[in-house]
């Protein structure tokens, strides 16, 4: 595995541009900038899959962006270098601030008042945290696999009542489906296939759905495994399932404390942004683009990530070009965070794909990335300063220093 950044060896800026110019590359390259790995949950079933999904379609920038944990950075970076695929470091986290928990006020979870999934764009890799934020980041994840395992406890009970013949244990589930950290998407999967081996037909299978959900018949066809998953969750492991069990307040981290391990760890703090869903709802936070830019600059932050897959193409465009006019820096992912194996390749809702606009705005954003990670490597200042704030007045700089380190990337 790799223990150094491949990045340290390239050569020095003033070098690296002058190539780059008289070279003269032009052209957008596509990017998804945010991908869940097994190291969190993923549709993928190892990290060599998306690699290759992305290489067929064409996808020339990647964004490893689990949640919690940076575990699977090595293992990415190999493929990535064999696959000549430029790879972008990422985290993500959720957070919550108590203070818009107390007004109810929805923020990126639009279930959970207070509630903030936030990401950390371009860490240093290898990662290198100071003590503190280390014990922090390792906390959250104690008490994220806590709280799995009375998923898992509660789940055994229920099983037992209805004489299932089976049962699972926490290191069990853990060893098999997950690496480090075992989601609720990890036991609702493991739930999906021990009743596929435990019981033969459909009938069979559709009566025991029947009895662990309390009488509610299966609505999902019985070979559409993310439907079945998913409805898993919703009966079993969301509130008022027989199996869920609550987070402790010890899982989560203020704003605060997420920000200040993602710029310790080299990284520039990032907001998710939810916008419309499926009913052209906004949360309470993100209802005002106006209002939401002088929330982020007031925080700190001054980067955002969209996934396009389940925002409108109007109302996404609108956005972006917003932001991007604030010199934001915008990038667009497609999570693959649910058992549902979509294309690498980002589009809008419906399948609609970006336009030359957006693709130009989401190819900046992984350069500026790809550029702070490449100074950083370098042990030099990327694109924040020193106080934590984004060089925002050098976008362009920084977004044509970040296509020349791609460019030269893929060059090699």
């Amino acid at each position: 595995m790799t223990n150094k950044s491949f990045l340290a060896g390239f050569p020095e800026k003033e070098q690296i541009l002058s190539e780059f110019e008289s070279r003269g590359e032009k052209g957008v390259m596509l990017v998804n900038g945010h991908f869940h790995t097994p190291f969190s949950f993923s549709a993928f079933t190892e990290i060599e899959q998306a690699l290759k999904m992305a290489e067929e379609e064409k996808v020339q920038v990647l964004g490893i962006n689990d949640f919690y944990t940076t575990d699977g950075y090595a293992e990415f970076c190999d493929l990535a270098l064999k696959y000549k695929i430029f790879p972008l470091f990422n985290i993500e986290f959720m957070a919550l601030q108590k203070d818009l928990q107390e007004q109810n006020i929805r923020v990126n979870d639009p279930a959970n008042p207070g509630r903030t999934y936030f990401s950390g764009k371009g860490l240093k890799f290898p990662v290198e945290l100071p003590a503190p934020q280390r014990e922090l980041l390792e906390s959250v994840q104690r008490e994220s696999n806590v709280q799995t395992a009375e998923m898992v406890a509660k789940l055994n009970e229920l099983l037992a009542e209805t004489d299932a013949g089976f049962s699972f244990t926490f290191d069990e589930l853990k060893a098999r489906y997950a690496k480090n950290l075992l989601r609720e998407r990890h036991i609702a999967k493991a739930l999906r296939i021990a009743i596929d081996d435990k019981f033969s037909t459909p009938e069979e299978k559709k009566a025991f759905y029947l009895k662990i959900f309390s009488g509610k018949e299966v609505k999902s066809p019985l070979d559409d495994v993310a439907a079945l998953e998913n409805e898993i969750r919703g009966n079993l492991l969301k509130a008022g399932g027989r199996a869920f069990v609550p987070e402790d307040p010890k899982a989560f981290l203020s704003l605060e404390q997420v920000k200040d391990i993602i710029i310790s760890a080299g990284g520039i703090p990032c907001y998710p942004v939810l916008l419309d869903d499926a009913k052209g709802n906004f949360t309470d936070f993100e209802g005002n683009k106006e209002t939401l830019y002088e929330t982020l600059v007031s925080k700190g932050v001054y980067s955002l990530e969209l996934i396009p897959g389940r925002n409108k193409f109007p109302i996404m465009k609108d956005f972006v070009s917003y932001f991007r006019s604030k010199n934001f820096v915008v990038t667009f992912g497609t999570e693959h965070n649910t058992p549902q194996l979509d294309p690498v390749k980002v589009s809008c809702s419906g399948g609609i794909d970006l336009d030359a606009d957006l693709e130009r705005i989401g190819f900046e954003g992984a350069c500026i990335i790809a550029a702070h990670q490449y100074l950083v490597a370098k042990g030099q200042e990327g694109y924040l300063d020193a106080s934590g704030k984004a060089k925002t007045g050098q976008y362009d700089e920084f977004a044509k220093l970040g296509e020349a380190v791609i460019r030269y990337f893929n060059k090699k």
